[in-house]
């Protein structure tokens, strides 16, 4: 397979915020796989597990979406702040119908963006909150100076505001979020957006729901009442093995699956080009971003846990998903501002597990740590022969070409090159692969799919030669 590069060509950039994360108060993925508590004797800072933290540090998480998903539309943030002893507790009644209690709210999660060192995306409750809920809380975080909002903020020890990136108005609205009519929704997105209110220098980003997976008509509707009042529009694509009532193990699966979970994930592509066509009709200009702020492999729990939980293994199948999915960001990279793998500890295609003190990276984690060079990469074009089990992306940066392959045969390796307008001296070159279909890392076996150097390889004559074995994702640096 042979592939032409055009590193002389400007291309578009890649947003670092296609590689985003989405941390929902749904099973274990806040409580116990963010948050631990101060008296906790796993290591912490603040309350905030310094294990999770140190490796979500390590894949450059740029921004992080919180506290939903469907929480977010029942969720009231004055719940949440003062005094933990004091803080109403709450019925999740999305996932697993358990009593919360509060204790993460606003302070405890900009203190966890402040550890990570990345953007706010606050998702904002319209299904059953006020407009007057919502302003308040866009006050509360944003607010310099004297105000009630601001006040009260100071009064809960935090005296200057925080910066909110980007903001949500509703989620899933056609579903979990209110189960409204695109017209509808449109309406109150148009009333609901003019109370987040800009307090500070700083403009907040404003998404509105789009559509679930392949719902152009919710697209059209909202585009057409209310686009001139959005900066972002969100897109849900999740991939299932088969039915959705029926999804298929995530271990121990049929080489069936394997297949169909990855024609799943491609099909992100179909979605985004014809969801893009609607909004071009009403944003030539493509200042309006597609945010795909839930996305990833949605599996059957693991037996024994809550179903509620949706907890699931992530396996070298899933780590194909990822790198396909990110793939087809990159290409679209012009319209996908922003996208958020779901979720980021405990819960779908998590980056991250936890059990007790013990942690342990998923394939998933290991693919966004061997794709961070592409975060605001400039895109590369490239042409050349097509092969039914290859996916692959080239970005340039700081006068490096970062390379990625995702090879998802099951049994064959691949021969590829690469042809360039220029010299190539390899930089580095990492990998993962796996012996078998399901193979995942377990807190028995945490180091089964790990990254390694990558030597099948050559440079001659400006080629690169690569071999690249089946079931692997591999990232070569040249310059």
């Amino acid at each position: 397979m042979k592939i032409i590069m055009t590193p002389n060509k400007s291309g578009t950039k890649i947003s670092k915020y296609i590689y985003g994360h989405f941390a929902e108060h749904l099973g274990r993925c806040i409580y116990e796989g963010i948050w631990v508590g101060e008296n906790s004797p796993i290591p912490n800072k603040n309350g905030i597990r310094t294990d999770v933290v140190d490796a979500l540090k390590n894949i450059c998480v740029p921004v992080l979406r919180w506290p939903g998903g469907c929480f977010a539309d029942e969720y009231h943030w004055k719940d949440g702040i003062g005094p933990k002893e004091k803080r109403k507790k709450m019925v999740n009644t999305h996932w697993g119908g358990l009593t919360e209690n509060n204790h993460f709210g606003t302070h405890e999660f900009f203190e966890l963006v402040s550890q990570l060192g990345c953007e706010a995306y606050i998702n904002g409750n319209v299904g059953s909150g006020t407009v007057q809920e919502m302003q308040e809380w866009v006050e509360y975080m944003t607010m310099n100076g004297e105000s009630p909002m601001a006040n009260l903020r100071k009064e809960n020890h935090k005296v200057d505001p925080w910066k909110v990136a980007f903001f949500g108005v509703g989620n899933e609205s056609w579903g979990c979020g209110g189960n409204m009519r695109p017209e509808y929704y449109a309406d109150l997105y148009r009333r609901y957006q003019t109370y987040v209110r800009q307090y500070g220098k700083d403009k907040i980003y404003k998404i509105a729901c789009g559509p679930n997976i392949d719902d152009y008509n919710w697209m059209e509707q909202v585009m057409n009442s209310a686009a001139p009042f959005m900066d972002g529009i969100s897109l849900h694509h999740y991939a299932l093995t088969g039915a959705w009532e029926d999804k298929g193990p995530a271990l121990n699966f049929p080489e069936e699956q394997w297949w169909s979970l990855i024609a799943s994930a491609q099909k992100m592509d179909e979605l985004i080009t014809k969801h893009s066509t609607i909004m071009d009709k009403y944003d030539p200009d493509k200042r309006i971003g597609l945010i795909v702020d839930e996305w990833g492999s949605w599996l059957s729990v693991e037996p024994g846990t809550n179903p509620g939980f949706l907890y699931q293994q992530n396996t070298i199948r899933d780590a194909m998903v990822a790198a396909v999915t990110l793939n087809i960001f990159h290409k679209h990279a012009d319209r996908v501002h922003m996208a958020n793998i779901a979720q980021t500890v405990n819960v779908l295609q998590a980056m991250l597990l936890t059990d007790g003190e013990q942690m342990v990276k998923t394939p998933t984690y290991h693919v966004f740590d061997l794709y961070k060079n592409h975060q605001d990469g400039e895109l590369i074009d490239s042409y050349g022969d097509e092969n039914d089990t290859i996916s692959y992306t080239i970005s340039k940066k700081e006068e490096k070409v970062t390379i990625s392959i995702c090879h998802f045969s099951l049994t064959a390796s691949k021969e590829l090159s690469f042809d360039g307008d220029n010299d190539l001296t390899l930089v580095d070159a990492n990998y993962i692969t796996a012996e078998s279909m399901d193979a995942h890392n377990d807190f028995t076996h945490p180091e089964t799919i790990s990254i390694k150097p990558f030597k099948e390889l050559s440079i001659l004559n400006g080629t690169l030669n690569v071999i690249i074995p089946p079931m692997s994702v591999v990232s070569i640096v040249v310059e």
